[in-house]
């Protein structure tokens, strides 16, 4: 394994100790500040403040910055995608950004399964 992008569920589900996940720490962990927010807003909501400021800072070592073509290419995914509602802006943007780093897009979300690009895990 050489690097994958942690979307929100993949980090959310590390956090609840999912061992199907365990093994993709062994790779690079890649993510952004926008998967961080979300995860933060979860745990701050399930485990509250300290909980959540703690996960988020660990996980700040992983962060790759968001480009602006990552953005617009992002939109254009989601909007290509449009019938699949439940992708998430956050979730298009970490998609793209997947590719364009040519690893793949970690994730258990079911709007993701079986799209090209994807280590699916449950």
């Amino acid at each position: 394994m050489n690097a994958f992008f942690f979307d929100t569920y993949a980090l959310v589900e590390l956090f609840y100790g999912n061992e199907n996940y365990r093994p993709y720490l062994e790779a690079e962990v890649v993510t952004t500040k926008l998967n961080l927010m979300e995860m933060h807003y979860h745990l701050l909501k399930e485990h509250g403040e300290e909980v959540a400021d703690r996960y988020y800072d660990i996980n700040l070592r992983y962060v790759v910055d968001i480009e602006d073509n990552d953005v617009k290419n992002g939109m254009r995914y989601k909007l290509e995608q449009r019938k699949n509602w439940s992708i998430s802006y956050v979730d298009a943007v970490g998609y793209v950004i997947s590719k364009r780093l040519k690893i793949k897009f970690l994730t258990g979300d079911r709007a993701f399964e079986g799209i090209p690009n994807v280590e699916y895990v449950k």
